[in-house]
């Protein structure tokens, strides 16, 4: 199954080369609603996500919104594809680069304790790694392996370190964020996923239960690194601004216990994501269980 799933990746890869890029869209956009209809139980769960996190709206417009979430994902996939064949270049992305870098240079300029960047799965996550290491903050990433070895090793690892971001896997994260950090390096993090109930305390998102990870707010206690959080909000295909709400700054003197910081850190962490979904909520990947505690 994993060298099916792998040379159909490859082909669709040839095609996306060979084709115009508008065309490309057209079919990722096509699939993305075939696997809508198709894959059902991620279907309903989008949409009973939706359902629970925005209950003012009525039944139309969360299937809609669900419909969009899809395409969302199928847009980025397609945008994935076009970066791997050189169709397309991370530099034209972004919009607001400029007024960003500066603002961030301006943040960073004195900071000695490295940076933990944190994002979210909203729009296209995967442009941010690269367009930060391209400009000066290359990062080591953590993320979990795909379930597909082949992809991982073969396409996945070697696009995300395609400009000189190190890719890591959870095993050995937290050895190797520390040792990044004390480094004066940059890390980056997306915490907007269900939690195991390990290194995880309960907190709200969209007003309802949820597990966080706490590994950023971990970090922020015991090493005091800058935290920022930053997403990429679409404007249309293949253009994006960045979202940039200026760095987390607070670190829970307000409260008086460890456990205590901890859990107003990632809440804190938690409500910056939220925000920035609820900017565009059919950008977010609503496809998973995020509320199963």
């Amino acid at each position: 199954m994993q060298k099916i799933q792998y040379f159909t990746v490859i082909f669709f890869l040839k095609l996306s080369k060979i084709l115009p890029a508008s065309f490309v869209f057209a079919v990722f956009d096509f699939f993305s609603m075939i696997l809508f209809f198709i894959l059902k139980s991620r279907r309903e769960l989008s949409i009973k996500n939706l359902t629970l996190a925005y209950p003012e709206k009525n039944k139309k417009e969360i299937h809609s919104l669900a419909k969009k979430s899809f395409k969302s994902v199928a847009i980025t996939a397609a945008e994935v594809m076009l970066l791997i064949n050189d169709k397309k270049k991370i530099e034209d992305f972004i919009i607001n680069k400029d007024k960003f870098l500066k603002t961030l240079t301006d943040i960073t300029k004195k900071n000695k304790k490295g940076i933990v960047f944190i994002t979210a799965h909203f729009s296209n996550w995967e442009i941010l790694p690269h367009f930060l290491a391209m400009n000066g903050y290359p990062m080591t990433a953590i993320g979990r392996a795909g379930d597909n070895l082949l992809i991982e090793k073969n396409l996945t690892k070697p696009f995300r370190e395609k400009h000189g971001n190190q890719n890591i896997y959870k095993n050995e994260a937290m050895r190797k964020m520390i040792k990044t950090l004390k480094e004066a390096g940059n890390v980056g993090l997306l915490i907007d996923q269900k939690a195991g109930k390990t290194n995880s305390v309960l907190t709200t998102f969209f007003g309802m239960e949820c597990r966080t990870t706490t590994s950023v707010a971990n970090i922020k206690l015991k090493y005091d690194p800058l935290v920022i959080p930053i997403f990429l909000k679409r404007a249309t295909y293949g253009k994006y601004g960045i979202l940039f709400y200026g760095a987390a700054d607070y670190k829970a003197d307000d409260k008086n216990s460890e456990e205590e910081k901890i859990q107003a850190l990632t809440q804190y962490y938690n409500d910056i994501i939220e925000r920035a979904v609820r900017e565009a909520p059919e950008q977010w990947f609503w496809m998973h269980g995020r509320w199963k505690i």
